[in-house]
């Protein structure tokens, strides 16, 4: 069971992608757990064939505990699927879950689909014989009922997944808040940045695009900031057990509330590389995969840095705080026209507030001005971006 946030203590083992005999390659999701985040998908970073299922359906269990155990192409000793970021006690072999049948040819009555595909359906509504099969032979899979779900036409006060408990993801939040302003000494810095440029930019670029395909200034703003922690690694790692770890790669979280009060923030992963059109589509995907509870164990655990923004909340300045073990959080408001002088000229630009905070066990205030006067620096010439 993989660690899924610094917050995280166990997770629920709702549905197996894979049985014993399949062949899985580094990134393929072999399992779906389910956390106070949500039904995150978990992706194995070995590759192999599984040689047994340790862990049975609706199982919960600790952080560390193997799932499944894989054997490498000539190696004779298999090796437990888990991305542990905790020490366990040994697992106890499980019994394999069991596969419903497949349907006779002609047998029209008879579906197959996992239990957690079904328990999904149920509780959606959701008629399972209308949900297409992506499984083998068909079968169903939990994916499926969630993409049935992402395609009905719902009051918008009803598109959050039903299986979502924003009571315990409140819970996991503010334990998650509590720790970070109790452990880590926070030290604010406020920049004034002109994006009038971004603006101009961004109305040439979308002038001929599709309303869904359009670059809104907060790719800009990730792209932005992921340059600039790559130039300040120093903003980017984690610090774990009495020392800072950089991160050799930015992965950029970004903070999404989710209908009803929940909140999570999932990464972007080597946000520094993308262009700004695939960022841009990588986000909408992001944001939409999270709002409906599915989000992938590496995206919720990786983030070395997070960006929140409530500018389109109408919020001039945000001040975030730190998400553990990561050591700095970089703020985006609301884009306002004020009076700013250009080459010795008062004049009306578009201006937005970036804020940092810092963890001081790592940076400090000259260095958070520098790498927010960077940021403002790459954002005033957002082609280059």
């Amino acid at each position: 069971m993989p660690s899924l946030g610094a917050d995280m203590e166990a997770g629920t083992l709702v549905e197996w992608l894979v049985k014993p005999g399949d062949w899985v390659k580094r990134g393929d999701i072999v399992a779906v757990v389910e956390t106070q985040k949500g039904a995150i998908e978990i992706e194995t970073f070995q590759t192999g064939q599984v040689e047994q299922i340790l862990v049975n359906l609706h199982s919960k269990v600790p952080v560390g505990t193997p799932l499944a155990r894989l054997r490498s192409e000539g190696e004779e000793k298999p090796r437990p699927i888990v991305a542990a970021l905790l020490p366990t006690a040994p697992a106890v072999p499980l019994a394999a879950p069991s596969v419903p049948p497949l349907a006779a040819p002609g047998a029209a009555t008879a579906i197959c689909a996992s239990p957690a595909a079904r328990r999904l359906a149920q509780e959606s509504g959701i008629e399972i014989s209308t949900v297409t099969g992506s499984g083998p032979a068909g079968a169903i899979t939990y994916a499926d009922v969630e993409l049935r779900l992402r395609e009905a036409v719902v009051p918008p006060e009803k598109k959050r997944a039903p299986w979502l408990d924003l009571d315990a993801m409140r819970t996991a939040i503010a334990a998650a808040m509590a720790r970070s302003k109790r452990e880590i000494p926070h030290y604010y810095l406020q920049h004034h940045v002109d994006v009038t440029a971004c603006e101009q930019w961004l109305s040439q670029k979308n002038a001929t695009l599709p309303p869904d395909s359009r670059v809104l200034i907060a790719a800009l703003a990730i792209k932005a900031v992921a340059l600039a922690a790559r130039r300040f690694p120093a903003f980017n790692g984690f610090y774990r057990d009495g020392k800072f770890e950089p991160a050799p790669a930015v992965h950029v979280g970004v903070a999404i509330a989710i209908r009803g009060g929940g909140l999570a923030a999932p990464a972007l992963h080597d946000a520094d590389q993308l262009d700004v059109d695939n960022l841009m589509s990588r986000t909408r995907d992001l944001v939409q995969r999270t709002r409906t509870g599915r989000i992938r164990s590496s995206e919720i655990s990786d983030a070395t840095i997070t960006v929140s923004s409530l500018g389109e909340r109408g919020v001039e300045t945000l001040y975030g705080i730190i998400y553990p073990p990561q050591v700095a959080i970089v703020g985006f408001g609301r884009t306002l026209v004020r009076p700013w002088v250009v080459e010795g000229a008062i004049g009306l630009r578009s201006v937005i507030d970036i804020t940092l905070s810092g963890d001081h066990r790592v940076n400090d205030g000259h260095a958070g001005a520098l790498f927010l006067a960077e940021i403002g620096k790459l954002l005033q010439e957002p082609g280059k971006l």
